[in-house]
């Protein structure tokens, strides 16, 4: 079942997170951390160049596969509740009284 979710929840996921990116508050933020990262790339010695390159995309790769499991998590969540509330409907439905 989770991995059925996860295949029908991935395009869904990859929309959303194209959307947020697109957010203008987003892309101001991400263009000021490019310019700081631009900066310190500058002032780094020629050893510690490669390092900066590792860290960047440790901290990319992280912040794919984070956003990825929080909206993953975000529909299993919602499906929960979904269930929880027609399990819960369907317990009260016997006992009401149509007159």
């Amino acid at each position: 079942m989770i991995e059925s979710l996860e295949i029908l929840a991935d395009p869904l996921i990859r929309n959303r997170i194209k959307t947020l990116y697109s957010n203008p508050d987003l892309k101001q933020f991400s263009s000021e951390c490019d310019q700081y990262l631009k900066i310190i790339r500058e002032s780094l010695p020629d050893n510690l160049q490669h390092t900066l390159f590792l860290y960047e995309d440790a901290l990319t790769s992280l912040q794919a596969v984070l956003e990825s499991k929080i909206y993953l998590q975000g529909f299993k969540d919602a499906l929960y509740l979904i269930n929880e509330l027609h399990i819960r409907a369907f317990c009260i439905i016997p006992y009401l009284r149509i007159e």
